[in-house]
């Protein structure tokens, strides 16, 4: 498995050991993380505290995005997309998709090159998750 792909996968079972949900986000620019970051919504009463917004906050300012790549376990939403695109980020790289679409259509349409890697492990992980969780799950999704 990609490197990053496994600090992503890390931070989303680091999410789950604090209660929360497991979704995780790492940030990478020239072979190295910059950001990593967590879904804390159910941590911090946040309701926008997803993980990707986690990772990004995580990195602090970091100038421009056009050569770093966002990896996340879950494919993005509508809102951390809105951020993939507002930030310039070019491509972003997920776990799997099975679990929730998401905003793919959304981030290629604006130009991101989004490759699903439909991994066994992240859906797994989402599929225990919400079979324990569905009402946390459904708040998370906004149903």
């Amino acid at each position: 498995m990609d490197a990053f792909m496994q600090a992503a996968i890390d931070e989303a079972r680091r999410g789950l050991a604090e209660g929360g949900i497991p979704i995780g986000s790492v940030l990478v620019r020239d072979g190295a993380i910059i950001g990593r970051g967590h879904n804390r919504r159910v941590q911090d009463a946040n309701p926008i505290a997803h993980a990707e917004i986690d990772c990004l906050r995580n990195a602090g300012r970091v100038g421009r995005y056009a050569d770093t790549v966002l990896y996340s376990t879950l494919m993005p939403c509508y809102l951390c997309a809105g951020a993939v695109v507002q930030f310039g980020i070019p491509r972003v790289v997920v776990g799997e998709a099975a679990t929730f679409p998401g905003a793919h259509a959304f981030m290629e349409s604006q130009g991101v090159a989004v490759t699903d890697l439909d991994l066994a492990e992240c859906r797994a992980l989402m599929a225990a998750f919400i079979a324990a969780n569905p009402v946390l799950w459904a708040e998370d999704i906004g149903r």
